[in-house]
């Protein structure tokens, strides 16, 4: 108790064994630092796979190139989107270290199926044969592959809704030294996440490639079990969250209380609540009534904005139901989630384009040149280049042009937010179109060697496809960071696991999307003259060029469509400034 009183708590927050978490002893950098570390082995352990399993299911379970494409699309996207589950449950139930841990668990189990059967051939479909035809993946074997892959992405979902913000929740942001460490904390948290990338790209890449796919999947189960008791050797640093409850509970409780009390007769007592009469129950601790009591800009809210303004009836003093019944603090919270929305949805576009670097641009690559000397590049590990660039940039920017625009512009944050995401978004543009030329003359080589219609590698370097990955891969930097900052600072204290984990959703949206305009385009393209623009025997016979087109045209599109919601947002955080 003394120790406790000499230091002070951190309202709110635990430590690992549910005791008040306590200032100068849980929290701050050094417990950040758990949390890089382990998202660099948690993003090797993923992306070793992530990165070449459509060369797995085509090459080993002899699935089409487009099936490939598409299953690698779906696996990437429902790892992502299960990221809101881990937030969900992180905010409502469990904490972000306990999210961690039983989804670690789950991906290794995951892992250990995909290992068993890459080792076991009797699991797998048999070899191509020029006596045997190719046989596709199916029955039991089919459900063994599929089973492991999907309990890998259920414990990608949970570790991506919960470490980030694990990390960003030692901070105080209450200070501006903290929240300076928090930005400076997601620009190297994107930094890590890009070393384990470099070391799956390169190594485990090669590994796969040349020595089996046992051997990879044996990698990732191995260093999603190593990450575990790294991950634990922090617990006596954290600071933990405290759960407050469903936050999806808040928001559907506004909204159905503001649709019934629209029905409700207007008198001069049915006016909207303040704070002071607020209907939630009474705190039972200091914790619950700093949580209880959020602030926006450092003042308690009496009454609601002018914003949204329909869901201030959800604040009436008498409403419809009184179970109903909403505080203003609610209504407010509720308004901040449905304006981060529109920022959201912008950025799926950027992200169905970063889903070609795993599908059709790998296997682009795997139709050039792969020689560098006497070195044969897996077209796998074409990732490389993006991967040392935002590592190279992610210090840079750190502590180099932040610094400097914070001096310019005389702000904390020096690039706000949403600037540092359209810069993203407005480089995905270019990537496309880059990817769209390259692929013109890569066909155009393919018709002067007269190799259309052959499997053999064509007479040009696949260092021609490093363009788009650069390019895509800086858009990555820039959106990434920019989102997860973005979410958690803006979002309600009790919504933020599952508002940051939206930068995970906008990725999975952004795979399925892939796999709808794959589908979409073949299907529109498709008639008696003409086939389908991405099908053919191979590769060479696909009309990739005319796709890359069309996701350029999309995300210049779907850039002014973000320009619109951007410059009318209002930040309602600390040290903020405008976009």
């Amino acid at each position: 108790m003394e120790v406790e009183n000499q230091m002070g708590r951190w309202d709110g927050y635990v430590d690992w064994r549910n005791r008040p978490a306590l200032r100068g002893l849980h929290g701050g950098m050094l417990a950040a630092s758990f949390v890089l570390v382990v998202e660099v082995l948690e993003n090797l352990a993923f992306l070793a796979n992530a990165s070449n399993l459509v060369l797995y299911l085509s090459e080993y379970m002899h699935l089409s190139p487009s099936e490939s494409a598409n299953s690698v699309t779906n696996f990437m996207g429902t790892a992502f989107l299960l990221a809101l589950l881990g937030g969900f449950l992180s905010d409502a139930f469990f904490t972000t270290y306990h999210i961690y841990l039983i989804s670690a668990v789950i991906e290794f189990l995951g892992l250990v199926i995909l290992t068993v059967q890459a080792h076991s051939d009797s699991l797998k479909p048999p070899k191509c044969t020029p006596n045997i035809p190719c046989q596709k993946v199916h029955g039991a074997k089919a459900a063994m592959l599929f089973l492991g892959l999907y309990l890998v992405a259920l414990g990608i979902g949970g570790i991506k809704g919960a470490l980030p913000v694990h990390g960003a929740e030692q901070f105080d942001e209450n200070t501006p030294q903290g929240r300076k460490q928090r930005s400076t904390f997601f620009n190297y948290f994107v930094f890590c996440l890009s070393c384990g990338a470099l070391i799956a790209v390169t190594l485990v890449v090669w590994i796969e490639d040349n020595k089996g796919w046992e051997w990879g999947f044996g990698i990732s189960t191995f260093t999603i079990l190593l990450s575990i008791p790294i991950f634990l050797s922090g617990s006596r640093f954290y600071r933990n969250k405290i759960p407050q409850g469903s936050p999806l509970t808040t928001i559907f409780k506004v909204l159905i209380s503001a649709f019934l009390n629209t029905f409700m007769p207007r008198s001069s007592s049915n006016v909207v609540v303040s704070m002071a009469t607020s209907p939630s129950p009474t705190p039972d601790s200091k914790e619950e009534a700093a949580a209880e009591n959020v602030t926006v800009l450092g003042a308690i809210l009496e009454t609601p904005s002018e914003s949204l303004k329909f869901l201030n009836r959800a604040a009436a003093d008498k409403p419809a139901s009184e179970t109903l019944k909403c505080s203003v603090q609610q209504v407010e919270d509720v308004k901040v989630v449905i304006k981060i929305l529109p920022i959201f949805a912008c950025t799926i576009m950027l992200n169905c384009c970063l889903a070609q670097l795993s599908t059709f641009s790998v296997q682009q690559a795997a139709t050039m040149n792969t020689n560098l000397g006497s070195l044969k590049i897996p077209p796998a590990s074409l990732p490389v280049f993006p991967v040392i660039f935002i590592m190279t940039l992610a210090p840079i920017y750190d502590h180099i042009i932040i610094p400097f625009t914070r001096r310019v512009t005389k702000t904390e944050t020096g690039i706000t937010h949403l600037q540092r995401i359209g810069v993203g978004l407005f480089l995905s543009i270019i990537a496309m179109v880059i990817a769209a030329l390259v692929e013109i003359k890569r066909k155009k080589v393919a018709t002067e060697s007269k190799l259309l219609d052959s499997t053999k590698p064509l007479p040009i370097s696949l260092f021609y496809i490093a363009f788009q990955y650069l390019f895509l891969g800086s858009a990555d930097l820039f959106t990434l960071a920019g989102l997860l900052e973005f979410f958690f600072t803006e979002a309600p204290l009790n919504m933020r696991s599952l508002a940051t984990s939206l930068s995970w959703a906008s990725l999975a949206m952004g795979y399925y999307l892939s796999t709808a305009i794959v589908s979409f385009v073949n299907s529109l393209t498709d008639d008696s003259k003409h086939k389908p623009w991405l099908s053919g025997t191979n590769l060479n016979q696909y009309h990739l060029e005319r796709f890359y087109w069309l996701m350029c045209a999309l995300s210049g599109l779907n850039f002014m469509h973000y320009l619109f919601w951007a410059a009318r947002y209002e930040y309602r955080s600390k040290g903020r400034g405008n976009v």
